[in-house]
């Protein structure tokens, strides 16, 4: 979570004048500037297709969907979306390096904005990612119906078993500082109620989020579910996270091709390199929101450790097999089995 963007000066000047002292408020922290220019690739438009149309707005102390209604579609937009804790960061840095051939110190969190995050406020947020210059590759956490889905752009949806998510959004918000709760919660426009603290037992956590669907959070479910129906479209590349960390090089690659990009193979050791944890992890401030200031450790406590299955250390059978018997009845066996194993049906 983050007020990650890329601001360019001459467009922005105002908003960005008068946003200034509340962000330094809540945050403690100055906006950084970001503008870079790579040559972008057009793509052509799919037609006859019944494409997906928004049909509600998500308000809570995270989302703001409306942000998209004023979200211009260009040709070559990359939108990089996920329930939550499945792998985002490492899609957005993946995307990075391919678009930059390879490129070191990228500040990805600067040019990779949240788009639905409710924080900055709109008239900040729409024209700063308005003004980028380089090819877009902004993030969602939204599910497709509380999107505005273009044609025009290309869409990455990252997966997870849900105990893994789980186990990792536990990390994320029991680390989390003043900060995080203040951006959230006493920035103007909140809808719903605050955030708070977390429990400090992590299984009574994951009966939380699976009893209260996805609190404190949101619906997985829901998310997860309505990406899977629109797997087969043209624009849309349902990626895994268990199939990243198995054989990231097959699936950067397959990423690129998705994307119209093609890789430098003089390059390409250096996109490894820096698609990998270890980079990730010793680059954190990158990567992560206002340099970590939201997290207890900074940004590394972010990063925090990239692996599968540390619930089935804590989890008894009967409550591990409360979520599988959860994900089949809300996604069904196709979806489930993806969303587990990372393998398409058929």
């Amino acid at each position: 979570m983050r007020y990650n963007l890329s601001f360019s000066i001459n467009s922005v000047t105002d908003n960005y004048t008068e946003f200034v002292p509340l962000f330094m408020k809540i945050t403690g922290c100055q906006p950084k500037l970001f503008c870079k220019q790579p040559n972008p690739k057009p793509k052509m438009e799919n037609q006859g297709i019944n494409w997906p149309k928004k049909t509600r707005e998500m308000h809570s102390n995270h989302f703001d969907s409306t942000m998209w209604n004023d979200f211009n579609f260009r040709n070559d937009d990359i939108i990089i979306s996920t329930y939550a804790k499945s792998g985002t960061t490492w899609m957005q840095q993946i995307v990075s390096q391919l678009i930059f051939n390879g490129e070191a110190g990228l500040p990805v969190a600067e040019m990779s904005p949240w788009i639905d995050l409710r924080v900055p406020p709109k008239p900040v947020k729409m024209p700063a990612v308005e003004a980028q210059t380089h090819r877009r590759f902004v993030k969602t956490h939204l599910p497709v119906h509380a999107l505005e889905f273009s044609p025009k752009a290309k869409y990455l949806y990252i997966g997870r078993d849900g105990r893994d998510v789980l186990w990792s959004l536990f990390n994320h918000h029991t680390t989390a500082t003043g900060a995080f709760y203040n951006a959230l919660n006493e920035t103007p426009g909140l809808v719903g109620p605050p955030i708070e603290k977390p429990k400090e037992s992590v299984v009574e956590y994951y009966h939380d989020w699976l009893d209260q669907d996805g609190y404190p959070f949101w619906s997985m479910w829901e998310n997860v579910n309505s990406w899977w129906a629109i797997r087969n479209l043209p624009n849309v590349l349902m990626v895994h996270f268990g199939n990243l960390k198995s054989d990231m090089p097959g699936e950067i690659r397959r990423i690129a091709e998705f994307l119209d990009l093609t890789i430098d193979e003089s390059k390409w050791e250096d996109i490894l390199k820096h698609c990998s944890f270890n980079y990730m992890k010793n680059n954190a401030n990158e990567s992560v929101p206002l340099d970590g200031v939201f997290w207890e450790g900074g940004a590394k406590t972010f990063i925090h450790k990239g692996t599968n299955g540390r619930w089935k250390d804590t989890l008894s059978e009967e409550e591990s097999q409360k979520y599988e018997s959860l994900a089949l009845d809300k996604l069904g066996p196709e979806c489930a089995q993806w969303l587990a194993t990372g393998e398409m049906p058929g």
